[in-house]
């Protein structure tokens, strides 16, 4: 089964420092209709003006990933970690028993673009703790480019406390992935820019997303090119 959610479909909250859009309920957003999806509780795409972001704040019991999609975004936490981060990064943070944190956006002259996901950890009471990574962008061309996974096979990839994967792809026209997958599992897409059409016949453009469940294999082409985001989850 596939089910798409439209761009315009996301709550979009303005406060002129920052734009987010919501794919599941967050902050002032609340559908009890839309929690999550298997392990996957938050997806924000955010938009933080320069010099601007989040100041340190709480939390707890959560896996949390950013990927930036433009500009820089800078982290702090209270376990010592400081980094900052742009496109063929990931940070991941493992929120665990409690750790505070910040998000700021370093620059004076451009606009940060990340998205921003929270996952349910398959364990709880972990030790709080940070990562970052950084793959080859080159490596996203017409093929899944595993990102973040529970058991990484190489130091580009960031380690998650839950059985998952992240997947990036960049999709040139006439081209085509196929992505199998056991059955019993969930599949998450989210189209960053362009367009991509699952098997053939559903076609989700800029920003939209799908929620697939029961499939096993997927056939992934484009009409014009496309960047997009794909989820291997529970």
């Amino acid at each position: 089964m596939i089910n798409v959610y439209p761009a315009e479909s996301r709550y979009t909250a303005d406060h002129g420092w920052l734009k987010s859009s919501f794919s599941f309920s967050f902050a002032e957003y609340y559908d009890p209709q839309n929690m999550n999806f298997g392990s996957l509780r938050v997806l924000n795409d955010d938009i933080v003006k320069p010099g601007m972001g989040f100041g340190p704040h709480p939390h707890e019991e959560m896996e949390i990933v950013s990927i930036v999609l433009k500009g820089y975004l800078e982290h702090k936490d209270s376990t010592g970690h400081t980094a900052t981060t742009t496109f063929g990064g990931v940070q991941r943070m493992t929120a665990g028993t409690g750790v505070v944190h910040s998000e700021m956006n370093p620059s004076s002259t451009e606009d940060v673009n990340f998205l921003q996901m929270w996952f349910l950890p398959e364990e709880t009471g972990l030790p709080p703790s940070y990562q970052q990574t950084n793959f080859d962008v080159n490596k996203m061309k017409n093929q899944l480019l595993p990102v973040v996974t529970r058991n990484p096979s190489s130091d580009d990839v960031a380690h998650i406390h839950q059985d998952l994967t992240i997947y990036l792809s960049d999709l040139e026209k006439d081209k085509q992935i196929t992505f199998t997958q056991q059955s019993g599992r969930r599949i998450f897409l989210f189209v960053i820019e362009g367009d991509v059409v699952i098997n053939g016949d559903t076609t989700l453009s800029r920003r939209d997303s799908a929620r697939i469940t029961d499939t096993t294999e997927l056939n992934l082409t484009t009409k014009t090119g496309a960047r997009f985001m794909l989820i291997d989850l529970v």
